[in-house]
C-alpha cells in the first residue's frame, strides 16, 4: 500500500523535482543560462516536454519563477533555462554555479503547434531574451529539418553585447538549410550585419506569407511593431504565433494571477496565435 509521503510526493503539483546545475553560461551582462540535469539515473531520458513549454525554477529559501525550457526535446542531455536578472529570485539564481542544487516544476503550459506547421515555410523573429523560446523551436525544427520548408531567422538586439546565444550564431549563419539575418539597433564597431530596428528590417526582408507561419517573441514594444509589420506583409492573424508572460505564479491555473478574462497564461499559454490574442480582453 502506498504511504502518505509517497502519495504526496507523486501527486503534489507544487512539489519540485530536484536537479543539479551542470553548467552556467553568462550570455549578456544580465542574462545567464543554466543547464540542469534532473536527479535519477534515467530521469532525463524519461522526462517529456514539447517546444515552448515552461518550467518553474526553485531557489530554496528564496522562491521560484517561470522560465521557458529553451533546449529542445530532441536533445536530452540537460534542460536549459536562460534567466534575465530582474528581481529577488532571478538575482539569487544568478549567484548559483555548477554543482548547486535547484528545484524544477515542469513541463507547464502549452507549446508551439509544430505539427500543424509541418510542410510550411517558417519565419522566426526574435528580440533579445525573446530568442530563448524561439531557440527551442528553431533547434527542434533543425533536428527534424525534412518536416519543414524554408526556415528564416531574424534575430536582433540593442547591441552585439545584448545578443544571447552568441556562440551559436556562427553555426546558424553558416547553415545552408537556415537563412539567418542579424540586426542591432545602432552602428557598432566591428559589426558586419544589419543595422536597424527589427520591424524595419523585417519589412526590408519582405518574406512572403504564402504557405508560411511567423513566430515572434521579444520585448512587448518589439512584438507590437513586429505584429504590425507582419500584417503589412500580408500575414493573416492565424499565421502569426507569439508568446506571453504575465504574472505567472502557480503554473497550474489555480492562483489566478495570470488570467486574461477566462484564460490563464500558465495553462492556455504561453503560446498564442495572434488570432487568439485578438479574441482576449484588452488586459495586457
Amino acid at each position: 500500500m502506498m504511504d502518505i509521503q509517497q502519495y504526496l510526493t507523486e501527486n503534489n503539483p507544487y512539489l519540485p523535482e530536484l536537479g543539479t546545475i551542470v553548467e552556467t553560461i553568462q550570455e549578456t551582462h544580465n542574462i545567464m543560462t543554466f543547464r540542469v540535469v534532473l536527479d535519477g539515473d534515467s530521469r532525463m531520458q524519461d522526462f517529456s516536454f514539447e517546444p515552448g513549454q515552461v518550467g518553474q525554477l526553485s531557489v530554496f529559501g528564496t522562491g521560484e519563477a517561470t522560465f521557458v525550457i529553451n533546449s529542445p526535446p530532441t536533445r536530452k542531455e540537460y534542460l536549459q533555462f536562460s534567466v534575465m536578472r530582474a528581481g529577488e529570485v532571478t538575482t539569487k539564481l544568478h549567484s548559483l554555479t555548477k554543482g548547486d542544487r535547484i528545484g524544477v516544476r515542469a513541463p507547464l503550459g502549452n507549446y508551439f503547434p509544430y505539427e500543424s506547421m509541418k510542410g510550411k515555410d517558417i519565419l522566426i523573429v526574435g528580440g533579445g531574451i525573446g530568442m530563448a523560446p524561439l531557440r527551442t523551436l528553431l533547434l527542434f525544427m533543425l533536428d527534424n529539418r525534412d518536416d519543414y520548408g524554408r526556415i528564416q531567422l531574424l534575430y536582433g538586439a540593442r547591441s552585439p553585447q545584448d545578443m544571447a546565444f552568441s556562440y551559436e550564431l556562427p553555426d546558424w549563419l553558416e547553415r545552408k538549410d537556415l537563412e539567418t539575418v542579424l540586426t542591432i539597433d545602432n552602428e557598432a564597431e566591428g559589426w558586419e550585419h544589419r543595422v536597424g530596428l527589427i520591424p524595419n528590417v523585417l519589412l526590408e526582408m519582405a518574406p512572403t506569407p504564402q504557405n508560411a507561419i511567423a513566430v515572434t517573441c521579444g520585448p512587448p514594444i518589439m512584438i507590437k511593431f513586429t505584429l504590425q509589420a507582419l500584417k503589412k506583409l500580408g500575414f493573416e492573424d492565424n499565421q502569426i504565433i507569439t508568446t506571453l508572460e504575465k504574472r505567472m505564479k502557480c503554473g497550474i491555473g489555480l492562483c489566478g494571477r495570470c488570467n486574461i478574462g477566462t484564460s490563464y497564461v500558465c495553462v492556455d499559454g504561453p503560446v498564442f496565435s495572434y488570432e487568439q490574442l485578438r479574441a482576449l480582453p484588452n488586459e495586457l
